[in-house]
């Protein structure tokens, strides 16, 4: 905890003075860039990554960036898929899975989960990653190669379960929403994004958003 409190410290005296007309100006409303959409995993600072500053991004974090589809689970997630779309009108939202993923072995180890009742009870919103990985990739017997595809596939399963939300769903079909996959490697700071032409993820570049269903045959990174 006193590390905590040291950088609230820190913060208050260096940072939030440095940026306090930037401050000020949020006191009237937030319009954020986009939805970032990724994993509560500690090693991953949505923010860090994208070098954006306090109102750029508006955020969502759950185990495994998981997205229930629409109707199977209102709580937080959806609401704030559609909070973000409906209410602040972003332009991307973003969907990003990491390298080592903890959620995504427990995913592929059930046994490992098993004492965690809510942890294994959440999963079952990625069994279609998992059953995807199981039945197409039984030759990819590799744990560590099995596991990073395993976070590829996750990115685009959730994306589409992520189109099930009709808020999402409406904005895409209007034009006014893009969607984008990402995969995070936080050993080497490179960021994959899913080129849906070419059916791979691709080290981040200006690539088309992905909009329809995509044909899952990926490399591994």
């Amino acid at each position: 905890m006193q590390k905590l409190m040291d950088g609230i410290h820190k913060f208050q005296k260096d940072a939030f003075s440095q940026d306090q007309k930037l401050f000020e100006t949020l006191v009237h409303g937030q319009k954020p860039l986009a939805l970032f959409i990724t994993c509560s995993d500690s090693r991953i600072d949505p923010s860090y990554l994208t070098q954006t500053k306090p109102g750029e991004l508006f955020i969502q974090r759950t185990a495994g960036n998981i997205i229930p589809s629409y109707g199977s689970m209102m709580g937080g997630e959806a609401a704030t898929i559609e909070y973000a779309v409906s209410a602040l009108k972003v332009k991307d939202i973003v969907i990003c899975g990491h390298s080592h993923c903890g959620a995504m072995s427990g995913l592929l180890n059930p046994e490992s989960v098993e004492l965690m009742p809510a942890v294994k009870a959440y999963l079952q919103h990625a069994e279609a990653t998992r059953r995807i990985v199981v039945e197409n990739y039984k030759h990819l017997t590799d744990p560590a190669k099995r596991l990073t595809l395993t976070v590829e596939e996750n990115v685009l399963v959730q994306l589409e379960s992520l189109k099930t939300h009709p808020s999402v769903a409406a904005a895409v079909g209007r034009g006014d929403l893009k969607l984008h996959g990402w995969v995070y490697k936080f050993e080497t700071g490179e960021v994959f994004d899913f080129d849906p032409e070419l059916y791979q993820f691709l080290p981040l570049k200006d690539v088309a958003p992905i909009i329809s269903t995509v044909n899952r045959n990926l490399p591994t990174i």
